[in-house]
């Protein structure tokens, strides 16, 4: 399959936007984004804060750490960061120059400051709108959809920026994604050429490598990679490379959930689901001898596929992302072990058809746990696969082939699972 290079464009385009460095969990790193330009907006601290906010937003920041924060957690901590620290022209790395002179103003401002959080009742499920007082100042900024995507900015009440995404496309940012198919990615991943990609693929084999080896160091969380690890050493797991993958990809969840500073490389709006889709492929790809330029192109497809699936779940929802990445795995996996597209494929449906029932309550340390499981399965899947071992449709969920199983997954993650999404927020919020 030749592939036209407006494709290949729109292809690395996808790519640059999905796949880009953050510090810690993107939703308290957003509301800290979003606080640090209404900081710069308002022009002096402000004496006033309230923060509209999303479930799902509520959701996925109630019990992670802030990195930087010594600890702290929560949303008006992470808005606080912003407001005291942040610089907003870095995105979601927009708290990474944090110091601890910066941290006692933080605190300074967390006591001195009136700080408000509001629920949205909005179908949005990224949303976060920051409004600040200062005397007679007043600043307003809104993100939309994507997690760093400022659609609207107001001082004094005049408006200085009004823009946002449709609901029908607030899944895409400047390309459309329905050009994707996992055949398109399995055929690109084999031919594309390799200079286009490997600026970026070697960030994401720094950066998130980095972290998971920080996490299988020290203590973080409840050191599910680690103890994976350690399990092996004393004989009470095997020592095989499923074991391996599952303790490396868990042990980066384990110390970005629980405020490691470090930065990772994130694939659509998540940093563990960027370290599931990289970290299990990079170490099956050094423990079986893979060359860099294989481990480049399996990364290619299982950070695509991700990509694709989590188009149709969407940026936020009570489907667990890193199942998505978990399906990318896999394919990736027969990818290396050098399947045709077909068994790729089914790979993929395989997965999908496993671990679909795994909810998302929250970014927290058990999300380590659940990456764990995702690369276990990723791996039956992939060996199933390569044994013709295939699930098919009309069995559950799994629909006639790989696109129209991405499909159903997309329904059962946006209309089957809102209700899911209340009651898990409303499980949260009660405790």
């Amino acid at each position: 399959m030749n592939v036209a290079s407006d494709t290949v464009a729109k292809v690395l385009q996808i790519l640059h936007e999905e796949i880009v460095p953050a510090q810690g969990c993107t939703e308290p790193i957003t509301i800290a984004l979003v606080a640090a330009k209404v900081r710069e907006v308002l022009g002096i601290l402000p004496e006033q804060v309230s923060i509209f906010v999303s479930g799902n937003i509520i959701k996925n920041v109630k019990s992670v750490v802030v990195p930087g924060s010594g600890g702290m957690v929560g949303i008006e901590a992470s808005a606080a960061m912003g407001i005291v620290a942040g610089d907003c022209s870095k995105d979601l790395m927009v708290i990474s120059g944090i110091t601890e002179q910066d941290m006692a103003g933080v605190r300074e401002c967390l006591e001195r400051t009136s700080f408000k959080v509001i629920h949205e009742k909005t179908p949005i499920k990224l949303y976060i709108r920051i409004e600040a007082v200062a005397g007679d100042q007043s600043a307003e900024v809104e993100a939309r959809y994507l997690h760093t995507n400022l659609t609207r900015v107001v001082k004094n009440g005049q408006v200085l920026l009004n823009r946002g995404f449709s609901p029908e496309t607030f899944h895409t940012t400047e390309e459309d994604r329905s050009i994707l198919s996992v055949r398109l990615i399995y055929d690109l991943a084999r031919t594309i050429d390799l200079d286009l990609i490997r600026p970026l693929f070697r960030q994401v084999i720094d950066l998130n490598s980095t972290i998971a080896e920080e996490g299988l160091q020290n203590t973080y969380g409840v050191n599910i990679g680690a103890s994976i690890l350690k399990n092996i050493e004393q004989g009470i797991y095997g020592d095989d490379v499923r074991n391996r993958c599952a303790s490396f990809a868990a042990a980066g969840s384990d110390a970005r959930m629980s405020g490691c500073p470090l930065p990772v490389m994130t694939t659509s709006g998540s940093g563990n689901q960027g370290m599931t889709a990289s970290l299990p492929v990079i170490k099956f790809a050094r423990l079986k001898g893979h060359s860099e330029d294989e481990l480049i192109r399996a990364l290619f497809l299982s950070h695509l596929c991700t990509v694709h699936i989590k188009t149709q779940v969407g940026r936020l929802s009570a489907y667990c992302g890193a199942m998505c990445a978990a399906a990318g795995v896999s394919g990736a996996l027969s990818f290396l072990m050098g399947a045709d597209d077909d068994t790729t494929a089914h790979a993929i449906v395989n997965t999908l058809g496993n671990v679909s029932g795994i909810i998302c309550d929250g970014a927290k340390p058990s999300c380590a746990m659940k990456i764990a499981t995702g690369i276990y399965a990723a791996f039956d899947s992939a060996t199933l696969a390569s044994y013709h071992r295939d699930l098919h449709g009309g069995e559950g969920i799994v629909g006639h082939d790989v696109e129209a199983t991405i499909r159903n997954i997309g329904v059962l993650a946006s209309t089957g699972m809102e209700q899911t999404d209340e009651v898990i927020l409303k499980i949260m919020t009660s405790e």
